[in-house]
């Protein structure tokens, strides 16, 4: 087999792992806990569908390709719980490592479009990283309320949490953040899902 498809068919199985790695988000209507394809899969249909809530405009392939991808690294990294203050401090570090190792299963050309790509995302700089971290966190916030808060209940989660995480949606969809995300985590607030 030529090397370079090797390579490509080696990454492809490899990616396959995110199946194994699970979120602390359940499934809409109480479902199980998902997992990290899942996840980017549904973001990225996400961010196609509400592509025209975008701040600026943004190349949709990119910043679909960008979810599909950011959360690659999880299959050596894990999953880092967005309100796990401790783990959250080792995160990039377990992060890059597995970008490294992961990405160079890939022909030299391909890892380097893919590393740029995920290193784009993480910078929150571009349009389409903006974007697309609106997705990633508009995401779970549409399966917490489809579910009553009840992740937010079960770990106890403060609004300023909350808040804090979802202030980076406001930079790639004002929108979004005002016509959806503001007005639910204030419901469930009221609601005592989210504690203030």
């Amino acid at each position: 087999m030529d090397e370079r498809l090797k390579k490509q068919l080696d990454f492809s199985l490899e990616v396959d792992k995110e199946k194994n790695i699970f979120r602390q988000t359940h499934l809409s209507g109480h479902g199980r806990n998902e997992n990290d394809a899942e996840h980017a899969w549904h973001m990225a249909l996400m961010a196609y569908l509400l592509k025209e809530y975008a701040n600026e405009p943004v190349d949709i392939l990119k910043v679909m390709l960008m979810c599909i991808i950011h959360d690659v690294v999880e299959i050596d990294a894990g999953d880092t719980y967005a309100y796990d203050a401790e783990a959250l401090k080792t995160q990039k570090e377990r992060e890059d490592r597995a970008k490294e190792r992961i990405f160079s299963l890939l022909p030299d050309d391909q890892k380097a479009e893919l590393i740029a790509l995920f290193d784009e995302f993480e910078a929150y700089e571009t349009p389409e990283s903006k974007f697309a971290h609106a997705m990633d966190n508009l995401q779970p916030l549409l399966l917490n309320n489809s579910n009553g808060g009840a992740d937010w209940r079960e770990h106890d989660v403060s609004s300023d949490q909350v808040y804090g995480r979802q202030s980076k949606t406001r930079l790639g969809s004002e929108i979004l953040f005002r016509e959806v995300v503001d007005k639910l985590i204030r419901e469930h607030m009221q609601k005592g899902n989210i504690k203030e």
